[in-house]
């Protein structure tokens, strides 16, 4: 690299080595012709704000205006990951109240450019945070008609009448109930969980159960974990997914990027539903998708490496995707009565033995939370209680259809076999090959070489 000892500067010996203009002439944010101006560590760019050592600056005499090289030709209009509207770079914004940015929540200064919503008239955006590569997809919307807005999308069913619905991946009609009694073997299409408690919309002529949050679940979402808009589906017959923001694997419905003809990107519902601000129970503040979703920080809730993460702008709080979208409620009925809640840390501490598998709650390592009741003061390990493959539905099949296919079944409560490879009782679904039984899919990957997922 070439190095400046006096300004402590570092460049790659091609950028070293490439030009520089002097002129640019015409640029795209300003009227006049644009001149190079070497002490660039001085200036503050009219465009972005900020001071940059590294960016050549380029300077209009006649208007007083600053911009860096890349800020000159910022994009007018373009749509980010993390908003539902198309948004626009303004030079400048009047405001009275303070502005936050809506990638980074510092604050915004209106005296230079920023990335407004027409829409949401709150909505503003650093330009550096705009055009970030894991936010924008490097397209310029100016001029081009909204033909792929998500916002006007119709709805994920039709109202037959009052409480009766015909959902879009459901040839029956679906009524609404109100559910009262526990049933742990009823569980919803869409997550896979039980029916804990809540409405519900259920079949008039099967056997298919939706909870009423997931059966109004939109069609297309924007997430902000992934650039493009992602459209739900469903899996059939040996379907299955791995979840990329919690990591399990599922064959639920599924929001996946049909970009170009590509599934490159999956979420399960539980996943996809994380929006910003996210109130997690366990922490006292609002909580935002990590911007920097390649680095893989320790979860402070599960103590195990994050997948995908969300964090704390006000303190250095992280927590997995695979902890947020536990249910933060669960029954189990043949040990407790009332609802269980999730506790971590020193909750956890308090606690001894579960009381499903009689072990010690610190046997499973990594895991430090678990279910709790506050009346009984008894607690449970969390595969204990939802299983070790909760996304999974019971009675399917997980393969491409040959005699390796792991079959999937539901939670024995007369005998509980032992799983082949870890020597424990399967305490949730049970995984099995032909005559040979598990207790989780780890451990199925972990019986055979052959078995391909």
């Amino acid at each position: 690299m070439y190095h400046c000892t006096i300004c402590q500067i570092f460049m790659h010996p091609t950028c070293a080595m490439k030009p520089i203009p002097f002129v640019v002439d015409p640029p795209k944010n300003h009227v006049h012709p644009l001149m190079f101006f070497p002490r660039q560590t001085c200036l503050t760019c009219n465009l972005c704000g900020w001071l940059r050592q590294v960016c050549p600056t380029y300077i209009c005499v006649r208007c007083n205006f600053v911009s860096h090289a890349d800020c000159m030709n910022l994009p007018h209009i373009i749509k980010i990951s993390r908003h539902h509207h198309r948004i626009s770079f303004t030079f400048s914004f009047p405001s009275r109240l303070e502005r936050f940015c809506g990638v980074c929540r510092q604050s915004i200064n209106g005296d230079y450019g920023a990335y407004t919503c027409d829409t949401c008239s709150d909505y503003v955006v650093h330009p550096l945070c705009a055009t970030w590569k894991n936010m924008w997809d490097g397209k310029e919307l100016e001029g081009v008609p909204e033909e792929d807005d998500i916002t006007q999308d119709i709805g994920p069913f039709e109202m037959i009448s009052e409480g009766v619905i015909l959902y879009f991946l459901h040839g029956h009609h679906l009524r609404l109930e109100v559910n009262i009694l526990y049933d742990e073997n009823k569980f919803c299409q869409a997550c896979v969980l039980p029916i804990y408690e809540g409405n519900l919309y259920s079949c008039m002529e099967c056997e298919f159960i939706l909870h009423e949050t997931c059966a109004k679940a939109p069609r297309r979402i924007q997430h902000a974990l992934h650039l493009h808009p992602l459209k739900m589906k469903q899996f059939h017959n040996r379907d299955y997914s791995c979840c990329d923001a919690c990591g399990r694997i599922y064959n639920g419905y599924s929001y996946g990027c049909n970009y170009k003809d590509e599934d490159c990107f999956n979420l399960d519902v539980r996943c996809a539903s994380i929006s910003e601000p996210f109130d997690y129970k366990g922490h006292e503040h609002p909580l935002f998708i990590s911007l920097n979703q390649g680095v893989e920080p320790m979860c402070d809730v599960c103590k195990r490496r994050c997948l995908k993460q969300l964090n704390c702008m006000k303190c250095n709080f992280v927590v997995c995707f695979r902890c947020v979208t536990l249910p933060y409620k669960a029954r189990y009925q043949h040990y407790d009565t009332h609802f269980l809640t999730l506790l971590w840390g020193e909750e956890v501490s308090e606690k001894d033995w579960c009381e499903v598998c009689e072990r010690n709650l610190q046997d499973t390592g990594a895991e430090a939370l678990c279910y709790g009741c506050n009346e009984c003061y008894t607690a449970f390990h969390i595969e204990c209680v939802i299983g070790a493959g909760p996304y999974i539905k019971p009675y399917s099949y997980l393969g491409g259809g040959s005699q390796n296919d792991v079959q999937t079944l539901p939670k024995s409560n007369i005998s509980r076999p032992l799983c082949v490879f870890c020597k424990n009782r399967c305490q949730g679904k049970i995984f099995k090959i032909d005559t040979i039984i598990a207790c989780s899919i780890e451990c199925i990957y972990r019986l055979s070489y052959t078995i391909k997922f």
